[in-house]
Parts: structure tokens; C-alpha cells; sequence
């Protein structure tokens, strides 16, 4: 389940991105020019009512004069999603609607109160994860699934007679193949959430993926007590 892998990873590209950031505002400090020692002689686009920012160029380019604000516009770094962040929101999705599947089951089948209540958390988490990645794929100008893929390949995925095993099962054999099922899916939605932090570009999938390493680790923990 390559849990592990998202427990020890000390360093991610987001801490990356925000020491480049803290470094290139040191940089960009170091070289700050108070707005009343150049008077007359920095560019207009330069802010009147506050230190201005010289910000080297690119090779063969000369330094750029701006206002802080602007410098700081100019240090945003480019989030663009890749094929990796499209691909996790398109099979993450696909990913939580099995589960959902799968807890929905659980209030007729299950007999342990606490399976049921856990089944209710998942879809209560799960639902809006869904929601949130649908609304990302739109605002980026992507479809919601990808032609040619088979997503069935996905780690954790419960196989159709495996999940036609849990649709007649009954009191506790309900709520034993339900855990064992739900935590091979966690541990696979671990390893797609920990493979994108590190082939992905995208903040905001970075932090969706922050947060299903998180959640479902715990989760994990909490099912393996039921069993």
C-alpha cells in the first residue's frame, strides 16, 4: 500500500516552491533602493510612495525598476497543471465513487455501528472531494475523464466480484469485507496522492492530495482496530 512513502517524505515540492519564493524575496531585499536616493532617475512604473525593487533580467536583458507590489506579482511562481495533475483529478474521481458505492451499502448491510458510522465520514469527505476536483478539471479546461485510459488499473481498486461479494454480504461478514476492502482502496489512494506531489506542478492539486495522505492514513489506523 506504499504508506510509508507519504509517512517519510520530509520534503515537498510545495516547501520547495515556498524556499525559492523566501529566496528570491532575500534577493530581491538585498537590493532594495530607497525611492528618495534615485529620485528622477528610476522608472515611472516604480512606486512614488515606497521603496522601489531592482529585479535582475534575464541574460542579455537589463534590471527591471518596480514597485514592490509589482516585483512581488513578478515572483508568483508558474502553477500550470501537468499531464500529472490532470490525470490524478480525472482518476481520483473515479477512485472516491467507488467508495462511495461502497458506503453506501453499509447502513442496510452492516451490524457494527461504528462500520456504519465510519462509512458515513468517508462519503461525507469523499462527496465534496469529488465536487472539488470536477470544479478544477472546469476552471482548467478539462474533461472529466480521459479516452483511452483504464482507470480499473488503479492501486486499491476493488475488482466487480469483489464487489459483488460485499452487495450479499450480511452482518459481520459485511463489516470484515468491508474494512479489508476499504483499506486496500485508502492505501491505493495513498499512492496516487503520494506519485503526484512528486510528478505533478499544480498547488492546489498538491493540497487535495496533502489532504487524502493525511485523512486516509488515519483512517487506515482506525480500521485496522475494527477488525
Amino acid at each position: 500500500m506504499h504508506i510509508s512513502r507519504a509517512c517519510h517524505e520530509h520534503v515537498t515540492k510545495a516547501q520547495v516552491r515556498r524556499a525559492r519564493r523566501v529566496t528570491a524575496s532575500l534577493a530581491a531585499l538585498a537590493v532594495l533602493v530607497l525611492g528618495g536616493c534615485d529620485s528622477g532617475s528610476g522608472p515611472e512604473s516604480a512606486s512614488k510612495d515606497g521603496p522601489s525593487v531592482i529585479v535582475p533580467g534575464k541574460p542579455g536583458e537589463s534590471n527591471e525598476v518596480l514597485s514592490a507590489e509589482e516585483a512581488a506579482r513578478q515572483r508568483t511562481e508558474d502553477d500550470s497543471p501537468n499531464s500529472a495533475d490532470v490525470a490524478y483529478a480525472r482518476m481520483m474521481i473515479e477512485h472516491h465513487d467507488q467508495a462511495l458505492k461502497m458506503t453506501e451499502l453499509a447502513p442496510d448491510r452492516a451490524e457494527s455501528t461504528k462500520v456504519k458510522k465510519l462509512a458515513e465520514r468517508i462519503a461525507a469527505a469523499q462527496g465534496p472531494e469529488i465536487t472539488a476536483m470536477k470544479g478544477w478539471l472546469k476552471s482548467h479546461g478539462k474533461s472529466e475523464k480521459s479516452e483511452g485510459h483504464d482507470h480499473g488499473s488503479m492501486p486499491g481498486m476493488a475488482t466487480e466480484a469483489q464487489l459483488a461479494q460485499l452487495r450479499t454480504a450480511q452482518g459481520k461478514a459485511f463489516d470484515e469485507l468491508f474494512l479489508t476492502l476499504m483499506i486496500t482502496h485508502h492505501g491505493g489512494a495513498i499512492t496516487m496522492a503520494t506519485d503526484v506531489k512528486g510528478q505533478g506542478n499544480n498547488i492546489r492539486i498538491e493540497e487535495m492530495a496533502d489532504e487524502v495522505v493525511a485523512q486516509q492514513t488515519s483512517e487506515i489506523s482506525r480500521m485496522r482496530d475494527m477488525l
